[in-house]
């Protein structure tokens, strides 16, 4: 008994990836599909150019870090939005909140002094 090759004309091509076998469509449809998935995703918003929007996205950066616990990338942050704007009272209230929870309190005493100043009328 002899074994005929399959008509190329009537078997689909048949592509190997990891053990599995694809047909030529099949892996057409699985490649456009990671395309228009990769295609999807949001761009990040480019950074504020003025210096109120960079404090702000730090400050917000700072938020959430004090949020998840991250007590010393909060400070940081806050601590590069007091750099940027030196009369901004939440980057200094910030700054003192994590400082506090570090245990680092004559420096979170410090922060929330200079908050209290700015606030001030």
């Amino acid at each position: 008994m002899t074994r005929e090759a399959p008509d190329a004309t009537r078997a689909p091509a048949m592509i190997r990836r990891r053990g599995a076998v694809f047909t030529r469509a099949a892996a057409a449809l699985v490649l456009m599909a990671s395309l228009a998935t990769a295609c999807g995703r949001r761009a990040e918003p480019p950074p504020p150019v003025d210096e109120a929007g960079r404090a702000q996205v730090l400050i917000d950066s700072g938020n959430q870090a004090f949020s998840a616990g991250n007590f010393g990338l909060a400070a940081r942050r806050y601590a590069a939005a007091a750099v940027i704007r030196k009369d901004d009272p939440a980057a200094y209230y910030g700054l003192g909140m994590a400082l506090s929870k570090l245990g680092r309190d004559e420096e979170a005493r410090a922060a929330y002094a200079r908050a209290r100043e700015l606030a001030r009328p």
